[in-house]
């Protein structure tokens, strides 16, 4: 028996269909990001790693450029305009815009390649004392035993003797030199990098990837390049900005009380102590070279700060 054409629609219309299937869109997936491109997204969002790094980032533009910006050459000396002021007081020109020295030398030249020598002695030491730091505590953390003791009682040894002493000691006894003073800042500030280093390679050499690159059979040296020291790095570069403005100041110290970079060189620190004895006259003098010291140290404490906050284990989440 057949429904009329009119009764068949209304049956089917009446009868429960099936709902649909829907169908979900389509997601697209979610951008994936390298370690290094998350921690610069966050270090472009760290107050001080933005303040410092900028700071940090014009001293070294400064520095690199000091020949085709300088106004005058450095090392010139005329007597007949020393201790000419800064411009912005009664007496200051505008070919001398923060003054002369003693013996009539352009304290924004010298100011300009002074920032080459702070830099270069506080990259040197760091990278000096990094070296061996590293190298000592990376093998205390990792073989452990007698070679742990071996190093931890050199760190001991190490940390009894006072920086500034040591350091005063090696200058008078060897000479004060640039070279001198690279050296000896870099054999002294290594303890804090082998600390660092030992502790953190403690906490990771018995995680399950260093047990899986022992069982593949690499060798130890080829675990510590490729497995330890990436994943420590993060540590040892935010002792190396404390340990280059430790460096920085230590070398500020030495010059000032004669032992470090000799004259004619401009070091901050020895213009400092050029003009200490018209610091009640003229305080110009050692305040121009003291607050370029400051921001220095300033912005390499910020960045290094920032980066501690930035690679953290905690904001990698």
């Amino acid at each position: 028996m057949t429904l009329p054409r009119d009764s068949a629609a209304l049956a089917a219309a009446t009868l429960p269909q099936e709902p649909e299937a829907q169908v979900a869109p389509v997601q697209a997936p979610a951008a994936i990001h390298s370690p290094g491109a998350l921690a610069l997204r966050r270090g472009l969002r760290h107050g001080g790693c933005l303040i410092g790094g900028g700071l940090l980032a014009l001293i070294v533009l400064a520095a690199l450029t000091a020949p085709l910006i300088a106004p005058h050459d450095p090392y010139a000396q005329d007597v007949s305009r020393r201790l000419i002021p800064p411009i912005w007081q009664a007496k200051g020109t505008w070919d001398h815009i923060l003054g002369t020295d003693k013996l009539g030398r352009d304290y924004l030249s010298r100011l300009l390649y002074g920032s080459q020598i702070s830099l270069l002695i506080g990259i040197s030491a760091a990278l000096i004392s990094g070296i061996i730091g590293t190298v000592l505590g990376v093998c205390a953390g990792y073989f452990g035993g007698r070679i742990d003791a071996v190093v931890s009682y050199i760190v001991t040894t190490r940390l009894a003797l006072p920086v500034v002493l040591v350091a005063l000691a090696m200058a008078s006894l060897v000479g004060g030199s640039l070279k001198v003073v690279v050296l000896v800042l870099g054999f002294l500030l290594w303890d804090r990098f082998a600390v660092v280093a030992r502790a953190a390679t403690q906490q990771i050499r018995n995680q399950d990837f260093i047990s899986a690159a022992r069982a593949s059979g690499l060798t130890s040296l080829r675990i510590v390049l490729q497995e330890i020291l990436p994943n420590i790095a993060n540590a040892l570069i935010v002792v190396a900005t404390l340990e280059m403005a430790h460096a920085i100041l230590l070398e500020a110290a030495l010059s000032f009380l004669g032992l470090g970079v000799q004259p004619p060189l401009p070091s901050w620190g020895l213009m400092i102590a050029e003009g200490k004895q018209y610091m009640f006259f003229q305080p110009w003098v050692i305040a121009i070279p003291g607050v370029a010291l400051l921001i220095l140290v300033l912005a390499i404490n910020l960045l290094g700060d920032g980066l501690r906050d930035v690679t953290a284990p905690e904001a990698r989440n």
